[in-house]
């Protein structure tokens, strides 16, 4: 009987997490389609809605394997916080156990994060850095003419030509020159920022959802608000209404990004270091010249020289994006959990 009640748990708990997996991946799927065009805005003046999404196969599959991740280690360390301090009658989990379950899930996803976020940081700016223009050689400058002519020639807007832009290398190619210049250790750089922002950052996301979730359930039931889970790990609730889960998620990933975004902006400095300050290979020092600074050090050196504002620097950009984004995730995730769950 015991064998038979450990095999069903166990077979229980693969198929939660084969559908956190799955419904995790979708829902990242659909913020990402969201939230993406906005990176890219710039590239809608010259190639329009294709520009929007060019490039948008990376940051697809990283949406897929984070949310998935997030959801289905969060779920897995719920279990493990319940099982490891239950009691008979079974309790719910307190606000402050979830933040624990959801740091803990935030810090494992973090080494899947940083090389996916690597790669997308680095084709994002090479994607928005500006094709040179330079002088149409063909038709300036004319024999014989005085210097005022062409001035003029130079200055007219039909005497330039933008250069069509290099194609932009594919991301096995960028994991492939990481590789090769700074071995697999490369694909982490940036790690520290990456685990900083995730472990705060997630339990931030996870506990304001439940802790919103809560007071607006117990909102629409005159009921007492609660810092308790309304569910235990086996069995999802049921009790948020769409418009409910859409708004805690909302409200929930302003949190989130406004709790460690200085952490984030440390980390795109030190994994765009290579693009945004292009490597001196004609001195015997490049080598110690161009070597990527640490976490701390690059803090440091982005204070010293903008204060608080450079370490929050777009901000509020990455905010407004994130509200939305962040209610897409909960209202897909949650629906799918209430359908099929």
């Amino acid at each position: 009987m015991e064998t038979g009640h450990s095999s069903t748990t166990g077979n229980s708990s693969s198929i939660r997490a084969v559908k956190d997996i799955a419904f995790g991946s979708i829902a990242g799927v659909a913020a990402e389609v969201i939230e993406y065009p906005f990176d890219l805005a710039k590239t809608w003046r010259d190639e329009g809605i294709r520009g929007l999404y060019r490039g948008i196969p990376v940051p697809i599959f990283g949406a897929m394997a984070q949310t998935a991740a997030l959801f289905v280690t969060y779920s897995q360390l719920q279990s493990l916080i319940y099982w490891s301090t239950s009691s008979t009658p079974p309790r719910q989990l307190t606000l402050a156990e979830l933040g624990l379950a959801a740091a803990g899930a935030g810090f494992l996803t973090s080494f899947i994060v940083t090389p996916i976020e690597l790669v997308k940081c680095k084709m994002q700016v090479q994607m928005l850095a500006l094709p040179p223009r330079v002088p149409d050689f063909k038709m300036i400058p004319r024999p014989f003419v005085r210097a005022t002519t062409i001035t003029n020639d130079i200055t007219r807007p039909s005497a330039l030509r933008t250069l069509t832009p290099r194609k932009l290398p594919a991301p096995l190619a960028i994991i492939a020159g990481i590789v090769r210049t700074s071995c697999l250790k490369g694909l982490w750089v940036g790690h520290v920022g990456t685990m900083i922002r995730e472990t705060g950052g997630t339990a931030a996301w996870f506990a304001s959802k439940e802790l919103f979730a809560s007071l607006l359930v117990a909102r629409r039931t005159h009921r007492q608000p609660s810092l308790f889970r309304r569910f235990t790990p086996h069995n999802q609730s049921t009790d948020l209404l769409p418009w409910e889960s859409t708004l805690s998620g909302a409200l929930a990933g302003g949190v989130c990004v406004l709790s460690l975004y200085s952490a984030d902006t440390v980390k795109s400095a030190i994994q765009t270091s290579e693009e945004l300050r292009p490597l001196d290979k004609s001195t015997h020092s490049a080598r110690l010249r161009n070597k990527v600074g640490g976490f701390w050090e690059t803090a440091r050196a982005i204070y010293k020289a903008q204060g608080w504002r450079g370490l929050y620097a777009g901000c509020g950009m990455t905010v407004a994006k994130a509200i939305p984004c962040s209610g897409i995730v909960f209202v897909v995730y949650d629906g799918l959990i209430q359908r099929y769950g």
